[in-house]
C-alpha cells in the first residue's frame, strides 16, 4: 500500500479527527516588584510605575481562549499546517468543532509519494481514508500531486475512485516527475477519473496534464459538466485525439482557457471557438513539442481560422511553447499568426525570427534560449518596427551588437518593461562598450538597467 502525504493550500487545509479534551486555564497572579533591588544606584532618579493594573493588562490575563468566537478561530485555522491544526483542535471541544466546520475543508491537496523516490514526507493512508469519511461532502477544490513512482499515482486513483459524493469544481493532477499517471494502464485510469466527471456536475477547472485521459472519458466530462467547464489543461495527453478536443469545444460553450498539444490544433477546433455561442477565449496554450528529430510532421493553420478566433476573442492570449530542432520549424509563422507569446527552448535560427518579426503584429512577448553564432541585429530591429505591443524580451546565447541591441530599446522605449538579456550576449562595436550601454539602455527605458548574468526566465 502506498505511503502518502496530506497537505494542504495555504488558505484552507485539512486534518486528522482528534478527541475533544478540556482546555486547563492556569492563572497566574502576577508579583510585583515595589522595592528597587539591593545593588541599584541610588544616584539615579527611578521612574514611577503604577501598581494598578489597567485594563489592558487585565484583559490579557483573563482572555478565555475558548470562548473565541467561531468566525476568528476558522480564520486562524485556515493559516496552519494540518499537524498543528490537529493539536490545536484538542485544547477544547468548541476548537474541535471548528477544525470539522466544512468552510476548512472546501480546498484540500493530496501529496502522495514514496520515501524511496521523494523527499516529501509521508503520511498513513489510513489517516486520507478518515478524511474522505468524515469530509468527502465537503471537498470543492481538490489537487493531488504525485511522485514519479507508480504507488503514487495508483494511490491517486483510488481517492478519486471513493469521490462520489463529492461537488468538486476544480480537479488538478500534477506529476512532480515523470511517468507517474502515464505509467497506469489507461482503463484504470480513465475509470477512476470518471468517477469524479460523473458525480460532479459543476466542474469549472481541470489540469490532467500528463496523463493517459482518453477522448471517451472527455466525452463523459462534457456529458456532466458541459455548462460550468472554463478552464481545460491537458498537454502531452498521448491517446485524445484532435476529434477529442474538438468535442469539448463543441459544446463547452463558457470555456475561456485551453492548454494543448500542437498535435491537437485544427483549423476546425479554432472554428469552434469562435462560434456566436462560445463565450470570449481568454487564453490559449499550445505546446509544439519534437522528441525524435525529423521523425514528427508538423501541420499548417490557416491564417483565415486565426483570423475567425481573433474577431470573436480580440483579447484572447496565444501562447506557444517551442521544443523543436531548427529544421522542424518550416511550417510556423509563414503567414501572419496572432500568437502573443513564444517561448523557445531549443536553439532557432535568424530566419524563422525575422518572420516572427513580419508575422506575428500582435507579440507581447519573446524568450529566445538560444540561436547560435549569427547576430541578430536585424531581426531585433523588424520586431521592434513591427511588433509595436512588445513588452518583454529575454536572450541567451545569442549575439547582438551592442549599437543595434541600444537601437532596438530606443525604438520601443519605456513600454520594455521585461529587459532581459544575458551579458554574453552584447557584442561591443565601435559605437559602444558593455560599460557604456548600460547608461544608454537606461536612459531609453526610463530607468536603472544592466545585463543579467544568468537566465531569469
Amino acid at each position: 500500500m502506498a505511503n502518502s502525504h496530506v497537505n494542504q493550500s495555504d488558505d484552507r487545509r485539512g486534518g486528522e479527527d482528534v478527541v475533544p479534551a478540556r482546555m486547563k486555564q492556569n492563572r497566574v497572579n502576577e508579583k510585583v516588584e515595589t522595592q528597587p533591588p539591593p545593588d541599584a544606584d541610588k544616584g539615579k532618579k527611578r521612574r514611577k510605575t503604577s501598581l494598578t493594573p489597567t485594563s489592558e493588562t487585565l484583559s490579557a490575563r483573563h482572555v478565555d481562549w475558548g470562548n473565541l468566537h467561531y468566525d476568528v478561530i476558522l480564520h486562524i485555522f485556515q493559516y496552519l499546517p494540518l499537524v498543528d491544526r490537529a493539536y490545536a483542535s484538542s485544547v477544547c471541544r468548541t476548537w474541535n468543532e471548528v477544525f470539522h466546520m466544512p468552510e476548512l475543508w472546501r480546498r484540500f491537496e493530496f501529496e502522495l509519494s514514496q520515501p524511496a523516490t521523494s523527499y516529501l514526507k509521508s503520511t498513513h493512508p489510513d489517516l486520507i481514508q478518515q478524511i474522505i469519511k468524515k469530509h468527502a461532502d465537503h471537498l470543492q477544490y481538490v489537487s493531488f500531486k504525485v511522485d514519479s513512482s507508480t504507488e503514487s499515482a495508483e494511490a491517486a486513483c483510488d481517492i478519486l475512485s471513493q469521490l462520489v459524493n463529492c461537488s468538486i469544481k476544480t480537479l488538478g493532477l500534477i506529476s512532480t516527475a515523470r511517468p507517474s499517471f502515464m505509467n497506469l494502464s489507461k482503463s484504470r485510469f480513465v475509470s477512476a477519473l470518471t468517477v469524479v466527471f460523473v458525480n460532479s456536475k459543476s466542474l469549472s477547472s481541470i489540469k490532467i496534464d500528463d496523463t493517459p485521459v482518453d477522448d471517451p472519458s472527455l466525452k463523459v466530462l462534457v456529458a456532466n459538466n458541459s455548462d460550468t467547464l472554463k478552464l481545460l489543461k491537458m498537454s502531452s495527453c498521448p491517446h485524445v485525439s484532435p476529434a477529442g478536443i474538438l468535442c469539448v469545444a463543441d459544446q463547452c460553450y463558457g470555456l475561456r482557457e485551453l492548454a494543448l498539444n500542437y498535435y491537437l490544433l485544427s483549423d476546425e477546433l479554432l472554428l469552434a471557438l469562435s462560434s456566436e455561442k462560445h463565450v470570449h477565449l481568454e487564453h490559449l496554450r499550445i505546446d509544439v513539442v519534437s522528441e525524435n528529430p525529423g521523425q514528427t510532421q508538423f501541420h499548417s493553420i490557416k491564417k483565415s481560422s486565426w483570423d475567425a478566433l481573433v474577431n470573436h476573442s480580440p483579447k484572447v492570449n496565444i501562447v506557444m511553447y517551442f521544443f523543436l530542432y531548427e529544421e522542424e520549424f518550416d511550417p510556423f509563422f509563414r503567414d501572419e499568426t496572432p500568437v502573443t507569446h513564444i517561448y523557445f527552448g531549443r536553439a532557432v535560427s535568424k530566419e524563422l525570427l525575422g518572420r516572427i518579426g513580419m508575422n506575428c503584429p500582435r507579440l507581447i512577448e519573446l524568450v529566445v534560449c538560444a540561436n547560435g553564432l549569427q547576430p541578430l541585429d536585424d531581426e531585433l530591429i523588424c520586431i521592434a518596427e513591427r511588433c509595436k505591443n512588445l513588452t518583454a524580451m529575454g536572450l541567451g546565447e545569442c549575439e547582438v551588437s551592442c549599437s543595434a541591441f541600444v537601437e532596438f530599446v530606443k525604438m520601443c522605449g519605456g513600454r520594455l518593461t521585461q529587459l532581459s538579456i544575458m551579458e554574453e550576449v552584447l557584442i561591443p562595436d565601435q559605437k559602444y562598450n558593455l560599460e557604456q550601454i548600460h547608461w544608454e539602455v537606461s536612459k531609453y527605458l526610463g530607468r536603472v538597467w544592466f545585463p543579467d548574468m544568468m537566465p531569469t526566465w
